[in-house]
């Protein structure tokens, strides 16, 4: 248990240190046969060291050892333009490379109306202060402009 446990805490250390180098966004995890850089079915703390190093090092887009704001731009930039094309993909029914608003409605009307349903909790078919302030305790606080993040990226949304 304990082994596991450190395990875990070294993976979890490995992963933020290499986060560290991103910009905003969820992003890709590496899986387990990328930590396992010799095969070996073990990954040791030195490869997940080396995989911290090369995440940095192709962001060190000139070699200097560090990250300016621009390669940090850059890789934010990346990650957007990655981010915009799979959710094209995903949510560009009618196949026009753009997103209209129609189809964004059909996604979220169905959603939109279930928040709306458990906000409001008397019924009435409007939400009060009370019943919004209520809703937004219960979602922890967190809002879109208060800056804090509307989840950890683990649940049953997925990733964009």
């Amino acid at each position: 248990m304990k082994t596991r446990l450190l395990m875990m805490a070294l993976l979890s250390g490995a992963v933020m240190a290499a986060g560290a180098v991103e910009a905003q966004g969820p992003r890709e995890r590496p899986d387990f046969a990328t930590l396992d850089a010799n095969g070996d079915g073990v990954v040791t703390l030195e490869e997940l060291q080396a995989q911290g190093a090369a995440r940095f090092a192709a962001r060190d887009t000139n070699g200097d050892g560090a990250l300016s704001a621009e390669e940090l731009e850059a890789a934010g930039a990346e990650r957007v333009s990655e981010r915009a094309a799979r959710m094209l993909e995903r949510l560009d029914t009618n196949g026009d490379g753009l997103l209209q608003q129609s189809e964004l409605q059909a996604r979220g009307g169905d959603r939109m109306a279930e928040m709306f349903d458990r906000a409001d909790a008397d019924d009435d078919g409007a939400i009060s202060e009370d019943e919004f302030a209520a809703a937004k305790e219960r979602r922890g606080g967190r809002d879109r402009d208060g800056g804090g993040r509307r989840g950890n990226g683990n649940g049953p949304r997925g990733r964009n």
